[in-house]
């Protein structure tokens, strides 16, 4: 899903590349999760970090079965993709290697243990509820969306901005994108996608109530759907009309953006607001994602894919919202199993200061921990010069320079054909 959107919005002399960046993931991150994360994340041994069920030596049993694993999995490889939008078009092969089995293997697990494990320590389903309540994040806002933009972020504040993204005054000069139907399709693949992580989330509780089994499950399941649809329609169309009065015409690529916004901001509440606040929280989010990218293009900050605004900043606001509008039925019905628990909800529902409150402390540490884990990650692969390309074979396109070809015949056919021609080409402008 995410591969055509990612794809479409990069140049194309770097096509190839984020296609295989985005398999690598997937397979990196596949061994990564099976060897190590998934007992980091779901190992019962304490709040903090679970380490019993390394490779899967006691899969199934009585509380995980397979199925259980390979859905999990898939939110691990995610994250792995949001960090890989924020370097694209300038960062080494290898690198890609090394942080996704990094970030699958031991990073991303860890945050997921301390939120979605029954005794992580911030989990809305522990035995001891941090605050009473634990914080809610309830497809991953913070724990997939937050985690992948903060890794992105350490990696593109190492390596810089791409050659030529801003001239010799700051201003930033455009990069487009280039292919828009690619863009456009991938988006559509995330919104059916986001059906599955969203109301498919409900697998990690299994609700039942109100003295049924059924009926509580779809209830919720078709509740957290619309509310999933809403956000994200509000913030496209926000974002559309928006960026259309900010730069003078329509554009497909800020309404796709924007969609998706609203999409990462509602993860987290999806199942414990009402739709009309999902139609707050999109409308909010578009305007989190504008002002960042404006803030972003200030400081010099150069994210191809706008995934640490997109995701990171989207994904704050969500569980923000969620700590302001969590409805304290819905919060009984997706953690109590319909049974009346009384425990904090939204703080402008009347729902008191323990969930914003533990809402708050998700963002900080989930920050604090990818900061200290990612960021020297980063710093060594730098400084070992296992980071970035050469400019040269930036400016040349990474399909040239490390993939033997460009992935369009039309693109081939109007540029080098090989590095070593690009090369002699330079050494023949410059005499």
């Amino acid at each position: 899903m995410e591969v055509s959107w990612e794809q479409g919005s990069v140049r194309a002399k770097n096509a190839m590349n984020i296609m295989l960046t985005n398999v690598v993931d997937a397979v990196v991150g596949s061994i990564s999760f099976y060897l190590f994360g998934f007992a980091f994340a779901y190992g019962n041994s304490n709040p903090f970090i679970g380490t019993n069920l390394f490779a899967l030596a006691n899969i199934p049993n009585e509380n995980y079965d397979y199925g259980f694993f390979l859905y999990q999995w898939a939110f691990a490889i995610a994250v792995a993709g949001i960090t890989s939008g924020s370097i694209a078009e300038r960062t080494q092969f290898s690198a890609y290697l090394v942080f996704s089995f990094f970030l699958t293997g031991f990073v991303y697990p860890i945050v997921a243990h301390w939120v979605w494990s029954s005794s992580g320590w911030l989990s809305p389903n522990s035995s001891d509820l941090f605050l009473g309540t634990g914080a809610i994040d309830f497809a991953g806002s913070g724990v997939v969306h937050l985690v992948g933009a903060i890794a992105g972020l350490w990696g593109s504040i190492i390596e810089g901005p791409r050659a030529g993204r801003f001239d010799a005054y700051g201003k930033a000069v455009p990069f487009r994108g280039h292919n828009a139907a690619l863009v456009v399709l991938g988006t559509f693949l995330l919104w059916f996608g986001w059906f599955g992580f969203n109301p498919g989330s409900f697998d990690k509780i299994l609700v039942a109530y109100p003295g049924t089994i059924d009926e509580g499950n779809w209830t919720s399941i078709g509740r957290t759907a619309v509310t999933t649809t809403l956000a994200g329609s509000t913030a496209g169309i926000v974002t559309l009309f928006s960026r259309r009065l900010l730069i003078g015409h329509w554009d497909a690529m800020d309404v796709c953006n924007g969609l998706i916004g609203g999409f990462v901001a509602i993860t987290s509440g999806c199942s414990v607001v009402e739709p009309w606040a999902a139609i707050l929280c999109g409308f909010v989010s578009a305007w989190v994602l504008i002002g960042l990218n404006i803030l972003a293009l200030k400081l010099n900050y150069d994210d191809p894919l706008e995934a640490a605004q997109l995701h990171g900043g989207c994904g704050t606001w969500g569980l923000l919202f969620t700590g302001l509008f969590a409805k304290e039925e819905f919060v009984v019905q997706t953690y109590n199993a319909g049974v009346a628990v009384k425990r904090p909800y939204g703080l402008l529902l009347g729902g008191g200061w323990g969930l914003i409150g533990a809402q708050v402390v998700e963002i900080l540490v989930i920050f604090g921990f990818v900061s200290i884990t990612m960021g020297p990650m980063f710093y060594a692969l730098h400084k070992l010069k296992l980071l970035r390309i050469p400019v040269a074979d930036e400016l040349a396109g990474l399909d040239i320079s490390s993939h033997g070809g460009y992935a369009y015949a039309h693109h081939e056919e109007s540029n080098p054909r090989s590095y070593g021609d690009y090369m002699r080409m330079q050494q023949d402008n410059q005499s």
